[in-house]
């Protein structure tokens, strides 16, 4: 599933080509994809709104329309958004095509068909079921070593579930999350609760490392992701544990570990990721 880095780096490589451009059509070719309004309304407020911005708030991307509209797109498991040329081969995968002002388009492509969008108004989007119970952003100015001390303290639970609710902290998934948990030297399985200032300050430190990171080489493709320019990432030559089962712990030389924690596939190393 993209992540933040993902989803960061499709509104970076969408944002500059699009932004100032208006929807001239679109072709519905799967309609269970739009959440809401319904296709036919979907079309018609959709066309001819002009695109004021591009954002992202936690694994979801935003696009600011005129008339105080939002298009809201979660990109779900194998989700992908590409700017691209009408004469361009189009993927059987194609859900939603936006025709754009310039004579380009702007296609929704998901091989799993989890992906959905959303258009609704700006100052609903609190009541977004999904959206308004987002956590804090961890690249944003509310996510400290103090919130984290403060929140972990008070949650009996393992730590790796944890920094996976979307309600707690907005954007992580399972690839950042290991590998921020290998870097903090934090086992996926220790309760949150347990950890100390020393621990809860690595956390803290590799959070926000492994993501900014995975933004530089422009996301982890392991199967699917694709930018909006329809490129693969790199970050996934630089992964320290993810998918790297068997293979040795950069670190101390240990083979890296797979073990399913709360139904998730969790990548550690037993040596450097003690219980």
């Amino acid at each position: 599933m993209p992540e933040l880095p993902e989803v960061e780096t499709v509104k970076h490589t969408l944002g500059p080509k699009i932004t100032g451009l208006k929807f001239t059509g679109v072709k519905i070719l799967l309609p269970k994809v739009i959440h809401s309004p319904k296709p036919d309304e979907f079309v018609e407020q959709v066309i001819d709104k002009t695109i004021l911005n591009v954002a992202r708030r936690g694994k979801y991307l935003l696009f600011s329309l005129a008339e105080d509209l939002v298009l809201l797109v979660h990109l779900r498991m194998t989700g992908s958004l590409v700017y691209t040329r009408p004469e361009e081969p189009q993927s059987r995968y194609t859900h939603l095509v936006f025709s754009l002002s310039d004579g380009g388009e702007l296609r929704f492509a998901d091989m799993r068909q989890f992906g959905r969008l959303w258009l609704a108004p700006e100052d609903s989007l609190d009541r977004l079921a999904g959206y308004k119970d987002l956590g804090v952003e961890p690249l944003g100015a509310g996510f400290t070593t103090g919130f984290l001390k403060k929140e972990l303290k008070r949650r009996h639970i393992r730590i790796k579930p944890l920094l996976l609710d979307q309600t707690f902290i907005a954007g992580l998934g399972n690839i950042y999350t290991d590998e921020a948990l290998h870097r903090a030297k934090i086992n996926p399985e220790r309760l949150a609760s347990s950890l100390n200032y020393r621990e809860i300050t690595r956390l803290h430190h590799a959070v926000r490392e492994v993501l900014q990171e995975g933004i530089a080489h422009r996301g982890t493709t392991v199967r699917d992701f694709i930018d909006g320019d329809g490129r693969a990432g790199r970050y996934q030559e630089l992964l320290r544990v993810y998918r790297r089962e068997g293979e040795p712990c950069g670190r101390c030389g240990r083979p890296i570990v797979r073990k399913k924690i709360c139904g998730r596939s969790s990548y550690y190393c037993p040596a450097c990721q003690k219980l």
